[in-house]
């Protein structure tokens, strides 16, 4: 996702509460996170399966994290291969 576009939009209480809650439980997600992958979806499964779409729903999925992944020469990982 090379640039963003700011919006504001109203949504129903209930639904903000329930991401609220979800938010409270994953740290790693954000608001604009949680909307930028439900949007993207929501194009995916509705519009012209365009696939700057899907790119932007896979980077928000799985490259927007901000929980590092161990590398493979970190010391957790190196516990990892040894045992059996």
């Amino acid at each position: 996702m090379k640039s963003t576009v700011s919006i504001f939009t109203e949504i129903p209480e209930t639904l903000h509460e329930s991401l609220k809650n979800y938010l409270e439980t994953h740290p790693d997600w954000d608001e604009n996170r949680v909307l930028t992958a439900a949007l993207s979806l929501f194009l995916l499964q509705n519009g012209d399966s365009d696939r700057r779409a899907a790119r932007v729903y896979l980077e928000t999925l799985f490259h927007h994290s901000s929980v590092e992944t161990p590398s493979i020469d970190s010391p957790a990982t190196a516990n990892l291969l040894d045992t059996p």
